[in-house]
């Protein structure tokens, strides 16, 4: 079989290697083909070396579709022939985290494409708790989307209260439109989301977030008095992982309110302390998802609430990988979810 490896910084290495074959699972195990895999911000930051806790070599991928080749002995929630996805965080079970049903911030916490190889191959064995069935009805590009789903799915869960609140997102990649479209399912007011690009925040239109701000032509200030008037807005979500974004949502945010940060920093900001303090501003974090985001954001896609179709951009064959990064680099603002094709 063939696996895409991450040797070090922008160098990827198509390499034969043996097939992974059924006689080798365990009885909780399920063998994989994989069809699908998207690209990440998390990936892009891995692939230029800015990653603050990946390791090299590495076999990336996380955002996966595959079809269950075969299973072991004690499986029942998946047959051959079915469609899966599955979550890559490897736990402890044992720390205290975990123990409280928090495995997401477990202290040993591994994830797949990060810090151990992922799906960037042609099959991939999962234990069984982990695997999530995806049913006919979501299709293999929509399946690979389920994992950045999820994270929109835990992350709005983490504000202390949403419902009839304002809500802006700062950064309107994917992960930032999916928590848009999310808040809006819990029932915020009105949401805006921002960006410096206008292909993101017209995509985001096209997902059904009525108002958007382009911050590098817009004062972010006026526009948001205009959409908010006097109402302001109390939840603010992070996903640009600049540190002008997380500024500004501090200056501009009500007091007292939540900040979630979600984007990666691949530098960490400084920020205001004096006003952080004096304001009484909750930052909140958000990492990854539970078992429970995965079904949730199924659930979701299958009642198509979310919509995914705007945000798939572009495809590139598996030998291509490489060049799918190249691309990525070259056509910032006019490309959203980039895919795999096995």
């Amino acid at each position: 079989m063939k696996q895409a490896l991450l040797i070090s910084p922008k160098k990827i290495e198509i390499q034969e290697v043996p097939d992974l074959k059924a006689t080798s699972l365990k009885d909780n195990e399920i063998l994989l083909n994989i069809k699908k895999i998207g690209i990440c911000g998390s990936d892009i930051h891995t692939y230029h070396g800015k990653h603050p806790s990946a390791i090299y070599p590495l076999i990336q991928g996380h955002e996966y579709a595959g079809i269950v080749v075969a299973v072991g002995k004690k499986v029942t929630s998946v047959k051959p022939g079915m469609k899966a996805t599955g979550r890559p965080q490897i736990v402890c079970g044992t720390c205290n985290p975990c123990k409280k049903g928090q495995y997401n911030i477990c202290h040993n916490l591994k994830v797949e494409g990060f810090q151990a190889n992922g799906v960037a191959r042609d099959y991939f064995i999962i234990p069984e708790d982990r695997v999530v069935v995806v049913p006919d009805k979501i299709n293999l590009d929509h399946a690979a989307m389920i994992e950045p789903v999820a994270v929109a799915a835990h992350a709005t869960k983490r504000p202390r209260d949403m419902a009839g609140k304002n809500v802006v997102v700062s950064g309107a990649g994917t992960i930032g439109n999916l928590i848009a479209q999310f808040a809006l399912l819990r029932g915020a007011k009105k949401v805006v989301i921002t960006d410096v690009s206008d292909f993101r925040l017209k995509t985001a239109q096209k997902c059904g977030i009525k108002y958007v701000i382009n911050v590098s032509k817009n004062s972010l200030e006026n526009q948001l008095h205009e959409i908010f008037g006097s109402e302001g807005y109390q939840v603010a979500f992070e996903c640009a992982g600049v540190e002008s974004s997380i500024r500004n949502l501090m200056t501009t945010i009500e007091k007292g309110s939540d900040i979630i940060i979600v984007g990666v920093h691949a530098k960490d900001p400084a920020i205001n302390m004096e006003e952080l303090g004096e304001h009484e501003l909750y930052l909140i974090g958000s990492l990854m998802y539970l078992h429970e985001d995965y079904l949730e954001a199924v659930h979701e896609l299958s009642s198509k609430k979310i919509k995914l179709e705007p945000l798939i951009t572009n495809h590139f064959s598996f030998k291509d990988y490489a060049l799918a990064y190249q691309f990525i680099d070259q056509n910032k603002d006019r490309s959203m979810k980039v895919m795999i094709d096995l």
